[in-house]
């Protein structure tokens, strides 16, 4: 095509992308605009306020999904008109091309439609069900966190068979949740769901369910924090809590504002007490680290080397020795055995290169763990967890213990 060719076509879609936009232009014409080969020309018609019906049905089925979505969100911002139930003739034909989008096959579509109603009071509650009920997590998150018209039996129903892996953690960061959906939530599995329920300071939760959730997180070091700062901590709570955070929440949580004097002052006495001990662990551990040091220049950073501190009790030395073995934090090696977990002792003995047996003995004499949290080895003395697992589990202590 020659240069006079170019800017002909180029000025004749210009001309076309005009005549799409322009709320004057006869119906007809803009009937067959919706058909017109250039993306822009089609857009430019979405966005006209005069567009007829037919126009609009033809768009809904655009073979681009970005002049799909710019009409969905059109279209979705009138959602409320569209829904009153002395609507014409022409609402009702909108309703029916909106909710032919909210069905569209392109996620981009239905997160479009999501992203306008999220906090409409008066979408059509049909719309709003579809969308919080969509399998695609960036497309019903916004829903399910804002929007009023989901009832309580929605939340329930949908955190019992939710549709996205998202479903609660989005549920969970509502304003003003009701206690029996933070019920429901805190009695899964979902620990990012729960810490943000935790977080969610306008979250009605009950006393005992709060006792419930402080009894499970010792192993769940990441629900610590919000629940140091909930805004209203019962005394039998805050006693717990300062049983298992860590001495930086034990200090925020002897101040706070709104505890009884004398329970402040022990939780006060026992952080001082707390840090007295920690203070003589330091060295110890210092000391550890050192001759674990010396061990590893010597060439006797065996297994042998570590089973045999670990059956001498020299758990300080043991969880060094581990640390060098497998290039990771102390810190994240001390979170493995602090919290019992055999999932990521496991992986540290598969790291450091050595056998399920030093695996077995980390949760038996280093974590003092019971027969029935112990994982034991698989068929012929193997690790029991695939190495995508275990990669995950060190990934996830070097996150909270590094």
């Amino acid at each position: 095509m020659t240069g006079g060719a170019i800017a002909a076509a180029t000025t004749a879609e210009a001309d076309r992308v005009r005549l799409g936009a322009a709320s004057g232009t006869p119906a007809e014409q803009l009937e067959r605009l919706a058909a017109d080969p250039a993306v822009m020309v089609r857009a430019a018609l979405v966005l006209n306020p005069a567009i007829p019906p037919a126009a609009e049905r033809a768009l809904a089925r655009d073979p681009d999904p970005r002049v799909r979505a710019l009409l969905a969100r059109k279209l979705a911002a009138l959602a409320p008109n569209l829904s009153s139930e002395d609507q014409g003739r022409l609402q009702h034909q909108a309703l029916a091309t909106l909710e032919m989008l909210v069905e569209d096959t392109a996620a981009q579509v239905r997160a479009a439609i999501a992203e306008v109603v999220q906090a409409m009071p008066d979408a059509p509650r049909d719309l709003i069900l579809r969308l919080a009920r969509d399998c695609a997590a960036h497309v019903s998150e916004p829903v399910l966190r804002f929007s009023p018209l989901l009832t309580e039996a929605d939340l329930l129903a949908l955190i019992a068979a939710p549709p996205s892996a998202v479903t609660a953690l989005a549920i969970a960061r509502r304003p003003a949740l009701h206690a029996d959906v933070a019920d429901a939530i805190a009695a899964g599995s979902d620990g990012a769901a729960i810490r943000a329920l935790l977080a969610n300071a306008s979250a009605q939760i009950r006393e005992a369910t709060l006792d419930g959730l402080i009894a499970r997180a010792a192993a769940h070091v990441e629900w610590h924090e919000p629940l140091v700062r909930r805004p209203v901590l019962p005394a039998r709570a805050a006693r717990a809590l300062a049983g298992i955070v860590a001495t930086q929440l034990l200090d925020e949580l002897a101040h706070r504002a709104d505890l009884d004097p004398a329970l402040a002052g022990e939780l006060q006495r026992r952080l001082e007490d707390r840090l007295a001990v920690g203070a003589t662990a330091a060295h110890a551990l210092t000391e550890a680290s050192a001759e674990a040091q010396r061990i590893a220049r010597s060439g006797r950073l065996t297994e042998a080397t570590l089973l045999g501190a670990v059956q001498r009790g020299e758990s300080d030395l043991a969880a060094a020795l581990l640390a060098l073995a497998t290039a990771m934090p102390g810190a994240a090696v001390a979170r493995a055995v602090t919290l019992r977990n055999a999932k990521a002792l496991v992986a540290l003995a598969w790291k450091a290169g050595f056998s399920m047996a030093v695996g077995t003995v980390l949760q038996v004499a280093l974590a003092r763990m019971g027969p029935a949290e112990v994982l034991h080895p698989a068929p012929r003395g193997g690790f029991p967890l695939s190495a995508e697992e275990m990669h995950w589990q060190l990934d996830a202590l070097r996150r909270g213990g590094g």
